[in-house]
């Protein structure tokens, strides 16, 4: 078994959407002692984003790209594997400014490869990639869960249901950003609902 560990929070240890993707880590290594966490840390190792060159390579034919172009799809390839490879997947996904992080969005859109992840067919887009479980750990800063200002979790679950992976739950914590009492609240909450959703 192997998890693949997305992380987005700017702020590394310190951020609470990290906090809670290592504490679903720990608690999925518990349950498959024989399993295997890989990593993938956007703000460490950050993305490329996404420009013409980019769109060039990946529309090229393999015989016909420059080894420039060659170099662009293979780190995309490498990304698209880590997915692949992976039996579940858990993102930290903190929120900035109503959206999700820059880096997340460049990495998505090193995703998104037609003919690779997602093709065009007579009924409208299918998504390549074999469904598996997705956990997003959505930490905020305000309340917004239900309400027009989150515009994260339907954008996360279009995109990656775009490509194929449609099983897509997340766990909340809310309003860490309202006082420590709220903050501690919301952590707690969310750690247990951690636990619900590593049990369903």
């Amino acid at each position: 078994m192997k998890l693949l560990q997305i992380l987005s929070g700017i702020f590394g240890e310190h951020s609470q959407s990290t906090v809670l993707a290592q504490q679903f880590a720990a608690s999925w290594q518990s349950a498959n002692s024989n399993g295997e966490v890989v990593v993938r840390d956007l703000i460490n190792e950050e993305v490329p984003h996404l420009n013409a060159t980019t769109i060039m390579a990946f529309g090229t034919p393999e015989a016909d790209r420059t080894a420039e172009q060659q170099a662009l799809v293979s780190k995309s390839d490498a990304l698209i594997q880590e997915i692949k490879d992976a039996d579940a997947i858990v993102m930290g996904v903190p929120m900035y400014n109503f959206a999700v992080p820059t880096q997340l969005k460049a990495y998505f859109d090193q995703l998104a490869r037609a003919g690779v992840t997602f093709q065009y067919t007579e009924n409208g887009p299918k998504g390549m990639l074999e469904d598996k479980p997705v956990y997003v750990m959505a930490a905020r800063g305000g309340m917004h869960k239900g309400l027009p200002t989150d515009t994260q979790t339907d954008f996360i679950k279009t995109f990656l249901g775009f490509i194929g992976l449609h099983d897509v739950r997340f766990v909340y914590a809310e309003g860490v950003n309202m006082g420590d009492e709220a903050k501690e609240q919301a952590i707690h909450q969310a750690k247990q609902d951690i636990e619900l959703a590593l049990e369903n």
